[in-house]
């Protein structure tokens, strides 16, 4: 059974440390974010990042690398402010990865992959035309994490566009329904089945006198 102390993944090779702490955290969501720069240039990137921060108001984050490197989505979204999220499903996940290829800022990835850009109810980022869960978003705020030089960018959702059949009488979203993907590690794509859902748990009567 393997065993690793602090000490041994620090001393890791470099690609296998990645790849091994990447995926130490589990299944994480698969997301394209889509945004544009104040030029016009659309820009399209897969995060696994995306994470659920409160419903009301509704917001959701997600985590940036360090911007010692050009980052399109993170110039975008400060110049115009507006973003979108975009789940991504199975029929075009090596579509979605490619987007993880550091293309020139004056090059957008909708142009080198088959993925569609389409604009919904005058917002003004670009939405994935074939993503079944497509979100429109506004910066909020963000939290720079100084342990190891990431940046947190904090949105609140402003509209969400949800493929038929997916939504059910109660508000729950089954994203198995649309063959939504999620991602183990950097590049490992699963696409998870709805087993079971269960009851709002509430804590049992203890009878302390026994």
């Amino acid at each position: 059974m393997p065993f690793f102390t602090n000490k041994d993944i620090s001393e890791l090779e470099h690609l296998y440390k990645i790849n091994m702490v990447n995926s130490l955290s589990g299944y994480k969501s698969a997301n394209l974010i889509g945004t544009i720069s104040k030029d016009g240039i659309e820009n399209v990137a897969v995060f696994s990042s995306v994470i659920h921060l409160g419903s009301s108001p509704a917001l959701l984050g997600f985590i940036l690398r360090p911007t010692t490197v050009p980052r399109g989505t993170y110039k975008n979204i400060k110049e115009t402010g507006v973003y979108t999220i975009n789940h991504i499903a199975n029929d075009f996940i090596e579509d979605a990865h490619h987007t993880s290829a550091k293309y020139d800022s004056e090059i957008s990835e909708f142009d080198v992959t088959e993925l569609n850009a389409n604009y919904l109810n005058s917002f003004k980022a670009p939405f994935v035309a074939q993503s079944p869960i497509k979100i429109a978003m506004e910066y909020v705020e963000e939290y720079y994490i100084k342990a190891n030089d990431v940046i947190m960018v904090v949105g609140e959702i402003q509209s969400v566009t949800i493929e038929d059949g997916l939504l059910k009488d109660d508000g729950f979203v089954d994203l198995s329904k649309g063959n939504v993907a999620a991602i183990n590690g950097l590049d490992g794509y699963a696409i998870p089945t709805l087993e079971t859902r269960q009851t709002y748990q509430r804590p049992q009567k203890i009878n302390i006198h026994k």
